[in-house]
């Protein structure tokens, strides 16, 4: 008996690639294309066949970096199949290149990885959809700048003609087309040989060949061609392809390039420099104070928007969103540039904290979430915003910009979400995390970084892909929410995002000397992108209690000023501030904020019922400087003629004990607006609503109080308007979601279990003979009457046999399942479904037939 194994044959299809995978294999798949599970394939041969579709085939080579990307086109203008080393020449060329070869494995691994190729290292295939994607035509040039091979432009063209070209190229005739362009074929990829044909040609006509030797390789000429263009027509180093039309054929273009495929390789990711020292240099102190600093203005910017939107906010555009006028007032209310202020208006709807109230006139209010976040420590707080902004795919960059159909984007509105933005801020500040601590990056470096990664979309155009404008808003947006400080990634910022600590600052190394030397590290393939993952809790806790210390403590007090202003020096209590915002207005904000109090702000507090004494004890108590006189005389003034005017709902009448006031409004000309007529000597009647009254009389200088119908004051507090509850907007995934180990466990075995059903070898039917044996194994559902079915089950019920049934479920769907019969009974069987790899129970009637699965093969000899 001999033990020794057979060579394991070359696979001749994806499919039976893939069934040469151990579990990890597909498990890397599966992962890396989570566009084939959805739904999960029912063997082998369906997942080969949805990985070669061209939507997922398009996604998968989007998603692969400029390396892997550039192997893969340099496998399109290879032959099919290719080598290793013909690979290795079209990306490192005839003189070789050290760093193509040390990053080539790892692409290539990555590609067979995500089965866009398969076969060994002699002969490797890239999946047709691919190879059609990205092989040069006329219609799709190739990023390679090649055209087409000898073989494809000689396709449509005149033995004659081919044989007058293979003479004037100094090779003997044949006596077909096909030998003439394999020997044509083989002139030009031999070095020597085609380096010999070229020192013929003169000088004007190599010029031509050098302007279509990179790209494109197409060009026009006329029916009577010049004689340096009739020179390399006739040796076939140009070809025709058309009337007026000749390219430069991809074996001509390869010798004159060196073997390049591309005119720049770039096996290794570009670094992320740091902004030079001299310029910008930080303490990781300065950094994360300065972070702070900007994490405690977003607070009080998103809370100053709410608190301006309280008593319900502007109206929603019929299409959604903010209107440009609206936004343009919110602008000026936050006192920031309007892309700003779309900025923390489409944060806090992230947040949950904003939306529409849903009313028939619909406006913009904050949500029951507002008030729960204002009741949470100031660092928590933060935590809210932050996480919301790294998982939203809303992008407030594109506010203002024109969508598809040239209409203004606007802020809260729809088309805004952007699928790639939460995976590009995560990545960018995982950049950010890379360099010494304290060191912001260039700019520019972080670009040419993400496209590399992530190349942009071949005819994209000429502006600014979107990665890179993501990218380009991610460090604005960091840097005023305050996860970043000046340009570096923060302590609290690295925290949130579950970061590794900073390394140290980069030292001098000895360049690698001799042939077995390591590469240096900029030599070596960038590592792959870190997967995608939500702020986990205690990464988010780890943030707070970073950020806590460095925020200021919310005072008590404030100082008052003779000229009638009050100086906060810091945040204040939660209390304090909400009374100041009604007793004073805000005058101007900063480091400090200085609040002005005025005869019309006393009197807001009087309307939401405070009274003399109480403002004046509320003053005294947070005041660390005496209360000033003409301050108190102020409030003094105020409350004495507060409520000396009463203003009811007649439609609207004013009452006052001095009759003489109620002679000076009749007489003032500014009254005439609102209608007043005299009723009583104490008593005017007006035309104007008691609101309208009330704003007239206060224009005109007077301080009067509304009042009930039992004429009691009317005490007018402020209304908070809130929304119902509001869910935060979902974020838009970019695919399918990467598999959780669970799922991947499931659907590996799942698919296994098919591909067992579908290719595991059946006896022959009687009186079939070997035709049926035969199909086994081709995916046929077997198909068998009703007592022929059950007589089967039965027996194998007896013998243990495993049979091959095809099911039919409730809904209509076929499917193929491998099970081993337990018991028959009432119209059904119980058995153990190798498939499912569980115990079912299936009704007879759906089952369509059955067949027996043949002995395995003994290959013991």
């Amino acid at each position: 008996m001999s033990t020794e194994e057979k060579p394991a044959a070359a696979p001749r299809s994806l499919a039976e690639a893939l069934r040469g995978r151990d579990d990890a294999g597909l498990a890397a798949l599966l992962r890396s294309r989570p566009d084939l599970i959805t739904p999960v394939p029912t063997d082998l041969t369906q997942l080969a066949t949805r990985a070669g579709t061209r939507a997922s085939v398009v996604r998968a080579l989007e998603r692969l970096d400029r390396f892997a990307l550039q192997t893969a086109q340099a496998l399109a203008v290879a032959a099919d199949p290719a080598s290793y080393d013909e690979l290795l020449g079209l990306l490192a060329g005839d003189e070789g290149d050290p760093a193509v070869s040390a990053a080539l494995p790892h692409a290539v691994r990555t590609l067979r990885e995500q089965a866009l190729v398969w076969g060994g290292d002699d002969r490797m295939r890239l999946v047709r959809t691919a190879r059609e994607l990205l092989s040069p035509s006329a219609q799709h040039p190739s990023p390679t700048g090649l055209g087409p091979s000898v073989r494809e432009a000689t396709a449509g063209m005149s033995p004659g003609r081919i044989q007058e070209i293979v003479t004037a190229a100094g090779l003997p005739s044949t006596h077909d087309s096909v030998s003439a362009v394999t020997a044509l074929t083989g002139l030009f990829t031999d070095r020597t040989r085609m380096s010999a044909l070229l020192t013929e040609v003169p000088s004007e006509s190599s010029e031509v060949l050098e302007r279509l030797v990179w790209g494109p390789p197409y060009g026009q000429v006329t029916a009577d061609p010049a004689p340096r263009l009739r020179l390399l027509l006739d040796r076939g180093l140009l070809l025709p392809t058309g009337p007026g039309t000749v390219v430069l054929p991809r074996e001509v273009a390869l010798h004159l390039r060196g073997g390049r495929a591309h005119r720049v390789t770039e096996p290794v990711a570009p670094p992320v420099e740091p902004v030079p020292a001299t310029a910008a240099a930080h303490r990781p102190q300065a950094v994360d104070a300065a972070a702070a600093g900007q994490a405690y203005t977003a607070l009080a910017t998103v809370e100053e928007l709410l608190k301006d939107w309280d008593e319900g906010g502007p109206a929603v555009l019929r299409s959604g969103g903010l209107s440009v006028r609206d936004l343009k007032r919110t602008a000026v209310a936050l006192d920031v540039p309007e892309p700003v202020a779309a900025f923390w208006v489409e944060l806090a709807y992230a947040a949950g904290l904003l939306a529409s109230d849903g009313e028939a006139d619909e406006r913009y209010a904050a949500t029951p979430a507002y008030d729960t976040w204002l009741e949470r420590p100031a660092a928590e707080r933060w935590t809210v915003l932050a996480t919301a902004w790294l998982a939203a795919t809303r992008t407030p960059g594109l506010v203002g910009g024109r969508d598809a159909k040239d209409h203004a984007v606007a802020a809260l509105g729809p088309g805004l979400d952007r699928s790639a933005a939460p995976e590009v801020r995560h990545r960018v500040l995982a950049l950010l995390a890379g360099l010494p601590e304290g060191a912001a990056p260039m700019a520019e470096s972080v670009w040419a970084r993400l496209r590399w990664e992530r190349p942009p979309r071949a005819g994209g155009g000429d502006g600014e892909d979107l990665r890179s404008r993501l990218a380009r808003w991610t460090l604005t947006e960091a840097e005023m929410l305050g996860i970043t400080g000046r340009g570096a990634l923060s302590a609290h910022g690295r925290a949130l995002l579950g970061l590794p600590a900073p390394k140290p600052a980069p030292t001098a190394e000895p360049e690698p000397r001799g042939p077995g030397a390591r590469l240096p590290v900029h030599h070596r393939p960038a590592p792959p992108p870190a997967p995608l993952s939500p702020a986990e809790p205690r990464n988010i806790a780890a943030a707070a209690r970073l950020l806590a210390p460095l925020l200021p403590e919310p005072l008590d007090h404030v100082l008052l000023q003779a000229d009638l202003t009050a100086v906060a020096p810091g945040p204040l209590q939660r209390p304090l501030a909400d009374m100041l915002d009604v007793l004073a207005d805000v005058e101007s904000k900063g480091g400090a904020t200085v609040y002005r109090f005025t005869p019309g702000s006393v009197r807001r507090a009087l309307d939401a019922g405070q009274t003399a004494a109480d403002l004046h004890a509320f003053l005294a108590a947070h005041s660390r400087t005496p209360v000033p006189q003409p301050l108190a005389y102020l409030i003094d003034d105020v409350a004495r003629r507060h409520g000396h005017l009463r203003v009811g709902a007649a439609s609207a009448y004013v009452r006052c004990d001095d009759e003489a006031v109620l002679n000076e409004i009749l007489a003032d000309k500014r009254a005439a607006g609102l209608g007043l007529r005299r009723l009583a000597p104490t008593v005017l009647a007006a035309r104007a609503d008691p609101a309208g009254l009330l704003e007239g009389l206060r224009q005109m200088g007077f301080a009067p109080a509304a009042e009930s119908a039992e004429g009691d004051v009317l005490i007018t507090r402020a209304h908070a308007r809130r929304t119902p509850p509001r869910t935060p907007p979902e974020p838009v995934p970019e695919g399918p979601p990467v598999p959780d180990d669970t799922l991947l466990t499931a659907a590996i075995r799942a698919v296994r279990a098919g591909d067992l059903a579908s290719t595991a070898p059946r006896k022959p039917r009687d009186g079939a003979g070997e035709a049926a044996g035969a199909g086994g194994g081709g995916g046929e559902l077997p198909r068998t009457g009703s007592a022929e079915t059950l007589a089967t089950v039965q027996a194998a019920v007896l013998t243990g046999e495993t049979l091959w049934i095809g099911y039919v479920n409730a809904e209509g769907a076929a499917s193929q399942r491998v099970i081993a019969p337990v018991r028959v009974e009432g119209g059904f069987v119980t058995a153990y479904d190798h498939t499912a790899d569980e115990v079912r129970t299936y009704p007879l009637h759906r089952i369509t037939g059955v067949a027996e699965l043949a002995e395995p093969a003994d290959d013991e000899s």
